[in-house]
């Protein structure tokens, strides 16, 4: 069966990044037509704690981990095949995304879109890309990984890439930072959570114990870095000298330690709203629609504030200044529209047709789609006699079906060997 408390901390996550970005994202319409990015970080400070709220890469990962560990150890494919079909679950929507950005750019080209305009368009479109990079990455690692952590455990296994985010925060601040810097910084850092995802595959932090062990370490963690001066914001703010996102710091994967921690202490809660029909209903089509929904959520603001632009003007909360509390509140009366857009395109994206060329990924998906879920999924010919508490022997057909009958009535056995296959 699914894990529907990591399934819920994954829905929040992917919530949580959807909303901080189109609140700490501001497009300037200036009297002149030209449009610039503004964050109202800059303006209220204040604000900057509540972007650990937002800021929940380190559950993305922790979740990722999770269901990697979990499909990996069940899958019945050989670990190409199952990294391959992970990977094509990955491209796909990468791809679409490209190719729908690539059609919107030669339209706003050809209709005579400023040049400002166009440039901060492919920025926003194109940034959530660099996750797919790590979570590649670290998928074509897992197996190695997963062996690693139940040899020596996920703290042992996590030592090594802290110590190359702390070498990687003391080189940011010398003069001459190298270039390689950033890529080994993202994926060290984004491998603890990872790490810690695949030992609750493996049936570790299970406890309340290790769950409260991460929280306190976290936490105290958060409080010494911010007395050495890391930035108290989790996210970049524009003109700040330090970031703790780019590249992520030791304060980042502290937070990613504390709010795992969190989530699995509030593991009972969860478990208990998840009894409600429409949290789980929520959560599981967050879940289903994972990337598509990351991947376009940026592209969605863009496009309503550009529209909106062209056909009202400047309009408070979406293209004016982030200068003060009268455009927070603005903007979060623009929050169920951009809403509603993102699941009108996300939905709209659910029917189509799949290539050829992804015939063998197709394939795999098949074989272990629910390889993290638990067992692979059956269909059962169920006779309408059947109660229950009546002893039931499954007979199997095919490796995906098997016939239900009850012991105690042979004619139904006999039905069930004529159903169709």
């Amino acid at each position: 069966m699914r894990d529907r408390v990591v399934d819920a901390l994954r829905a929040y996550a992917i919530g949580a990044v959807v909303l901080g970005h189109w609140l700490v994202t501001a497009l300037v319409l200036a009297p002149d037509g030209t449009v610039h990015q503004a964050s109202p970080l800059v303006t209220m400070p204040a604000l900057a704690p509540a972007s650990w709220l937002f800021q929940t890469l380190g559950l993305f990962f922790f979740a990722a981990g999770h269901a990697a560990g979990r499909s990996l150890a069940g899958s019945p494919a050989s670990p190409a095949r199952w990294l391959l079909r992970r990977l094509g679950r990955l491209v796909r929507p990468a791809l679409a995304l490209l190719g729908v950005g690539a059609a919107g750019l030669l339209v706003a080209i050809v209709l005579g879109t400023p040049d400002d305009v166009l440039s901060v368009a492919v920025t926003l479109t194109a940034s959530p890309l660099w996750f797919l990079l790590p979570l590649a990455a670290l998928s074509a690692l897992t197996a190695p990984l997963a062996a690693a952590v139940r040899r020596w455990g996920p703290v042992r296994c996590a030592v090594p890439a802290v110590a190359v985010v702390a070498g990687a925060d003391l080189a940011v601040r010398l003069p001459a930072a190298r270039p390689w810097l950033l890529p080994v910084a993202v994926l060290a850092a984004w491998s603890v959570p990872y790490l810690l995802g695949l030992a609750h595959a493996e049936g570790r932090l299970a406890g309340r114990r290790a769950a409260g062990t991460l929280v306190v370490v976290g936490a105290a963690a958060l409080a010494a870095l911010l007395a050495l001066g890391y930035p108290v914001s989790a996210v970049g703010v524009p003109g700040a000298g330090r970031s703790n996102l780019s590249p992520p710091s030791l304060l980042a994967v502290a937070l990613a330690a504390a709010q795992v921690g969190a989530g699995l202490l509030a593991r009972p809660a969860l478990r208990r709203l998840l009894d409600r029909p429409a949290p789980a209903r929520l959560v599981r089509g967050v879940n289903r629609h994972a990337m598509r929904v990351y991947l376009c959520h940026q592209p969605v603001l863009v496009g309503v504030s550009v529209l909106a632009a062209r056909f009202a003007g400047p309009l408070p909360g979406l293209h004016t200044p982030p200068d003060g509390p009268g455009w927070l509140a603005a903007r979060l009366c623009w929050l169920p529209l951009l809403a509603l857009v993102l699941a009108v395109l996300v939905r709209s994206g659910r029917g189509h047709t799949r290539r050829p060329a992804t015939a063998l990924i197709d394939r795999a998906a098949r074989v272990d789609r629910s390889a993290e879920c638990g067992a692979l999924g059956r269909r059962v010919y169920d006779d309408p006699r059947l109660r229950a508490g009546s002893p039931v022997t499954f007979v199997p057909r095919r490796p995906e079906e098997v016939i239900a009958v009850r012991d105690g009535d042979p004619s139904s056995r006999g039905r069930a060997d004529r159903q169709p296959r």
